[in-house]
């Protein structure tokens, strides 16, 4: 009986987003009102839109090897792509737009984006991957909290991870106290206080052009994999 032959390996075709989604972020920060997006609405779909969901099909390809568990959405509405409309109704800054590209690969059974996922930013300011929880509900929050201290071994054995310390640092806002009802003297303490439980590795503007950012950024994710898995675990979720 013959074999059947295998399939063959695909491959994704995203080569690295172009050099003017650069220049288009750059200019919007020059020029962030209404007017000028509008006229230039047409470099957005092009040089953002487009080659951001194109990156977000070319990881999805991909991310079921790292976790079947984690969504990859390449839609412009409701998926992996955040909308680059800024909420100003009650915020100080009134510009009308963010000067990033926001994507976050969100766990299934999330419902915003403040759940376990990871991330990809690219903005004027910085750019960086990230894996974690962004200011989690209180919930939430006090469930990681009570992870840590019931569990200090698996957290030690995070933080004494040398690829993750390597590449990820602990970013967000911290209290300036322990949180209530969780002990102040504990040997994880400082961790205790952060709002946010995310790791960020940042990057050159650059490597976005490069046509293995794909294969980057699931390195990366990889790296981040056991604080996602302590995270998911806290919440009860698979990885």
């Amino acid at each position: 009986m013959r074999n059947k032959a295998k399939p063959p390996i695909q491959t994704s075709s995203f080569s690295g987003f172009p050099t003017e989604t650069l220049d288009f972020l750059f200019d919007l920060a020059l020029n962030n009102n209404r007017e000028w997006f509008n006229q230039n609405k047409f470099r957005y779909e092009q040089f953002i839109v487009a080659p951001a969901l194109d990156f977000i099909a070319a990881v999805s390809e991909r991310m079921p090897k790292l976790s079947k568990h984690i969504t990859c959405i390449p839609k412009r509405v409701g998926g992996s792509l955040f909308r680059i409309y800024r909420d100003v109704r009650f915020a100080h800054d009134k510009r009308p737009y963010k000067t990033n590209i926001g994507i976050h690969f969100r766990h299934t059974q999330a419902k915003d984006a403040h759940a376990p996922g990871y991330y990809m930013h690219i903005g004027v300011d910085e750019c960086f991957f990230g894996g974690g929880m962004w200011r989690p509900d209180a919930v939430a929050l006090h469930r990681i909290r009570t992870r840590i201290v019931d569990k200090p071994d698996e957290w030690k054995k995070l933080l004494n991870s040398r690829n993750f310390n390597r590449d990820f640092k602990f970013g967000g806002e911290k209290l300036k106290r322990p949180p209530k009802g969780f002990p102040s003297e504990h040997q994880y303490v400082e961790h205790l206080k952060q709002k946010s439980f995310i790791g960020i590795a940042n990057f050159d503007h650059g490597l976005i052009l490069d046509p293995d950012i794909v294969d980057r950024a699931l390195k990366m994710y990889k790296t981040a994999e056991p604080l996602m898995r302590f995270l998911c675990n806290s919440q009860d979720l698979q990885y």
